[in-house]
C-alpha cells in the first residue's frame, strides 16, 4: 500500500547564478525602501502637520494684467417710473386695473372734488365781473375823454371870440367911436381867454392821462383775476388723471370710488422702454467708483455692457444702492429681474498677480503657504489691489512660486505644514 509520494520527491539545485539575482533584487528594494522612509521622516520632522494634497488647492503666482473689479447683485428697473397722486381731497373712480398697458395721454383715473368745482366756478363769475368793468372803464375812460377835450375846445373858441371883439375895438378906437373903458373890458377878457384855454388844454391831457391809469389799473385787475381763473382751471383738470409717458399699470394704491385726502399715491406707472439696473454695492467699494464707470451686466441668459449713471451719497444698511444705464438695452427684461454686475474700477498691466482664494481673507492677506518639495511654507506677503479672481502681489513672492490659496483653514498657521500625495 502506498501511503504517499515522499519516497519518490527529489531535491533539484536550482540554476547557476538566480540566487544572486534575488539577493540583488531584494537589495535595491530594501534600500529604496529605506530612502523613501528616510525622505519621509525628514519631512515629517520638518513640519507641524499633514495635510492631504486633494483637500488643498494651489495656484501659481505669475505675471499679467490686473482688471479691479467689483461683483455685485442687483436687480432691472425702471428708469421712469412716476407714481400718481392725488392733487386734492376726492372722491378715485379709477379707468384702468394693475397690469393695463396705457399710452401717454390716456386717462387712468376721475376725481371728483366738489371743493374745487365750486372754486372754478367763484373764479369764472369774478373774472367775469372783472371783464365788464374793464368794459365800463373803457367807455368811462372815452367819455371823461371828450368831456375835456370839449371844455378845451370852448374854452379856445371864446379866446378866438374876444380877440375878434379886441380888432373891432382897435379899428375905431383912433376915431373915437368907443370908449376907453369898453376898449380896456376887450383886452381884459382876451387875456381871460387865453388864460383859460391854457388851462383847459393842460386839463384835457391831464385828464386823458388819468383815465388811461385808471383804465390800465382795471387791466391789471382782469390779468389778475385771469391768472387765479387759469390756476383753478388747471387745479380742476389735475382731477382727470392722465399718463404722463408710454408703459403699464405697476401697482394701485387705491380702491375704486374711495375718498382720499391730498397728496395720496394713486398708482405707479412703469415705463419699460428705458431700463436700468440698480446695483447693491458694498460701502467699501464706493470710494473707489465714479460716475461713467464701466460695468458688465449678466442677467441670465447673456451678458451687455452699461455705465454707471448714479451714486447716491446716502448708505443704508452697509450698502449703496447706485444705477446702470445699459450702452445697448435687451431685449426681454423684465421689472426687479435680478441679474449680477461686475463694475471694473481700474486697470493694472504687467503686474505680480495670483488667483484669488481664502488665502486672501486668512490673516489679512498678510502670509501665505508657499510649496516647496512637498512642504507648505509659512511665508510673510504683501498683497495690492484685489478683483474678483485675482489679488496682486507686492512682495515675499516671485513668479513660479506655487501657493496654497484655499484649505488652509487646517494649518492652524503652523509654520510648516507637509503635503501628502
Amino acid at each position: 500500500m502506498i501511503r504517499d509520494t515522499s519516497s519518490q520527491d527529489a531535491v533539484i539545485a536550482p540554476p547557476k547564478g538566480q540566487q544572486t539575482r534575488r539577493r540583488l533584487i531584494i537589495g535595491a528594494a530594501a534600500v529604496a525602501l529605506l530612502a523613501t522612509g528616510w525622505y519621509l521622516f525628514h519631512t515629517w520632522r520638518g513640519s507641524d502637520h499633514s495635510v492631504n494634497m486633494a483637500r488643498l488647492r494651489i495656484a501659481e503666482v505669475g505675471r499679467g494684467t490686473l482688471i479691479r473689479d467689483a461683483a455685485v447683485n442687483g436687480r432691472i428697473v425702471a428708469a421712469v417710473s412716476p407714481t400718481l397722486y392725488a392733487p386734492s381731497l376726492a372722491t378715485v373712480t379709477l379707468k384702468v386695473n394693475a397690469g393695463d398697458t396705457v399710452k401717454k395721454g390716456d386717462v387712468l383715473a376721475v376725481l371728483e372734488s366738489p371743493d374745487l368745482s365750486d372754486a372754478l366756478k367763484r373764479e369764472q363769475a369774478a373774472y367775469a365781473q372783472t371783464e365788464a368793468d374793464v368794459a365800463r372803464q373803457r367807455i368811462l375812460a372815452r367819455k371823461q375823454k371828450l368831456l375835456a377835450e370839449r371844455d378845451a375846445d370852448t374854452s379856445e373858441i371864446e379866446r378866438v371870440s374876444a380877440e375878434r371883439t379886441l380888432q373891432r375895438y382897435d379899428a375905431v378906437a383912433n376915431e373915437g367911436a368907443v370908449a376907453k373903458i369898453e376898449y380896456q373890458k376887450a383886452k381884459d377878457a382876451v387875456n381871460s381867454a387865453v388864460i383859460r384855454a391854457h388851462h383847459a388844454k393842460e386839463a384835457a391831457v391831464l385828464e386823458n392821462d388819468n383815465v388811461a391809469l385808471e383804465l390800465e389799473s382795471k387791466i391789471k385787475q382782469l390779468d389778475q383775476q385771469r391768472s387765479t381763473l387759469s390756476n383753478a382751471q388747471r387745479r380742476v383738470d389735475e382731477l382727470t388723471v392722465r399718463a404722463p409717458v408710454d408703459g403699464f399699470i405697476g401697482t394701485l394704491s387705491v380702491t375704486n370710488r374711495s375718498v382720499v385726502p391730498a397728496n395720496t399715491p394713486l398708482m405707479t406707472l412703469v415705463d419699460l422702454s428705458r431700463l436700468e439696473v440698480e446695483l447693491e454695492v458694498p460701502e467699501t467699494y464706493v470710494s473707489d467708483l465714479g460716475i461713467g464707470m464701466n460695468a458688465e451686466i449678466n442677467y441670465g441668459t447673456g451678458t451687455t455692457n452699461g455705465k454707471l449713471s448714479a451714486l447716491p451719497p446716502e448708505v443704508v444698511k452697509n450698502q449703496v444702492l447706485a444705477r446702470v444705464r445699459f450702452s445697448q438695452q435687451p431685449a426681454g427684461l423684465r421689472q426687479n429681474q435680478r441679474v449680477t454686475a461686475r463694475l471694473l474700477i481700474d486697470e493694472k498691466p504687467d503686474v505680480l498677480l495670483v488667483q484669488r482664494g481664502p488665502f486672501v481673507e486668512s490673516e489679512g492677506g498678510r502670509y501665505a503657504y508657499v510649496v516647496r518639495d512637498g512642504l507648505a511654507i509659512r511665508t510673510p506677503i504683501k498683497l495690492g489691489a484685489t478683483s474678483v479672481s485675482a489679488v496682486e502681489i507686492l512682495g515675499g513672492l516671485k513668479q513660479g512660486d506655487k501657493i496654497v490659496i484655499a484649505g488652509t483653514e487646517t494649518f492652524e498657521n503652523a509654520a510648516r505644514v507637509s503635503i501628502n500625495q
